[in-house]
């Protein structure tokens, strides 16, 4: 038994969770690789656009089409893109793709408020169809969300979009749909380390 209250056996370690001390932030996301990158884009109620990356994401529903992703709450409580999101009902999820991942990161830094990261990141805004947030302009996808729901679950705070715009860029479609070859999302892996989607393959799925 180690101080963690995990058990090393001969071919594996064993992790109790109700034993273990402490979070297990660094096993879920190293194991549960790689996650896609939601680039949130958010105004305040005093005009402040706020871009935050947030790499615990997914789609939560196709009818209607809803976005999830999970900001960990900050030490005083939700951090600015939740609170955003839930003051004025809106927001914009950006693809990450390689040539923003450098942008993406430098939005990750904690800033003075009322300092937008679209400035401290040195980004361009790009105006959105449906909602007032802004959407980040070099990115070839972008959903437009308005809030659907706000869910406690721990210390995360679940924030739930519906879809009612999307941005597409001609040169990740093709015949009307996203060609998926021509996305070049980055995915998160743990700590600072990020993946490519460089290899590619296809399997068929049985009937």
């Amino acid at each position: 038994m180690t101080d963690d209250g995990s058990r090393v056996d001969d071919a594996s370690l064993e992790i109790d969770v109700d034993d273990h001390d402490g979070s297990l932030y660094r096993i879920l996301s190293s194991a549960v690789v790689p996650r896609p990158i939601a680039w949130v884009s958010t105004s305040s109620e005093d005009g402040v656009d706020n871009l935050a990356p947030y790499s615990f994401f997914t789609v939560a529903s196709v009818a209607p089409p809803v976005l999830l992703f999970a900001p960990v709450d900050g030490t005083d409580g939700l951090k600015d893109t939740p609170r955003n999101a839930r003051e004025t009902g809106e927001f914009v999820v950006n693809l990450v793709t390689e040539e923003l991942a450098e942008a993406m990161n430098e939005t990750s830094a904690t800033l003075p408020a009322g300092e937008s990261e679209f400035d401290h990141a040195t980004l361009e805004r790009a105006e959105s169809a449906a909602v007032d947030p802004p959407r980040v302009a070099g990115a070839k996808v972008a959903f437009e969300c308005a809030l659907h729901d706000l869910i406690d679950v721990g210390g995360s705070t679940l924030v739930l979009g519906e879809v009612r715009h999307v941005h597409l860029d001609e040169s990740v479609t093709s015949d009307g749909k996203i060609d998926v070859d021509e996305i070049d999302a980055v995915g998160r892996l743990a700590g600072s380390r990020y993946a490519r989607l460089a290899d590619r393959f296809s399997l068929e799925r049985p009937p």
